[in-house]
C-alpha cells in the first residue's frame, strides 16, 4: 500500500482498517482529474481530485477537498471505508452524529409548534 503525506499514525489507521474491512488495493479503481473551486493556479494546472470505486462492491467516492494530490488519496479512502462499513450496516460515527442532529431537530421543531 503506498504512504501518503498525512501522518505514520493515520498511515497505520488506514492499513488496519482496510485488512478488517477485506478491502485490497488491488480491488481500488484510482482517477485523477482536475479539481474545482479554491485553490486558484494550483488547482487549475494540476489533478488532484480523486476518484476512487471499490470494483466489488460499486461503491463510488469522489475527494477534492485539499489542494494535495496524496492527501485526496487519504481522504478519498477513509471515505471509502466508511461507505462500505456503512453498507454493511455497521453504526458508525458518522451516522452517530446525524442521528443526533435529526433528533436536535425534531425536539426544536416541537417545542417552536406548542409555543
Amino acid at each position: 500500500m503506498p504512504e501518503f503525506a498525512v501522518s505514520e499514525e493515520k498511515n497505520r489507521w488506514l492499513r488496519q482498517k482496510m485488512a478488517e474491512l477485506n478491502v485490497r488495493e488491488e480491488d481500488l479503481a484510482e482517477n485523477f482529474v482536475r479539481s474545482s473551486g479554491n485553490g486558484g493556479q494550483h488547482v487549475n494546472k494540476t489533478s488532484s481530485c480523486v476518484q476512487l470505486k471499490h470494483t466489488p462492491s460499486g461503491i463510488q467516492v469522489t475527494c477534492m477537498r485539499e489542494r494535495s494530490q496524496s492527501v485526496n488519496r487519504f481522504l478519498a479512502r477513509r471515505e471509502l471505508l466508511e461507505r462500505i462499513e456503512a453498507a454493511s450496516g455497521v453504526v458508525t460515527a458518522e451516522m452517530k452524529r446525524i442521528e443526533k442532529l435529526r433528533k436536535q431537530k425534531a425536539r426544536r421543531r416541537r417545542r417552536a409548534v406548542t409555543a
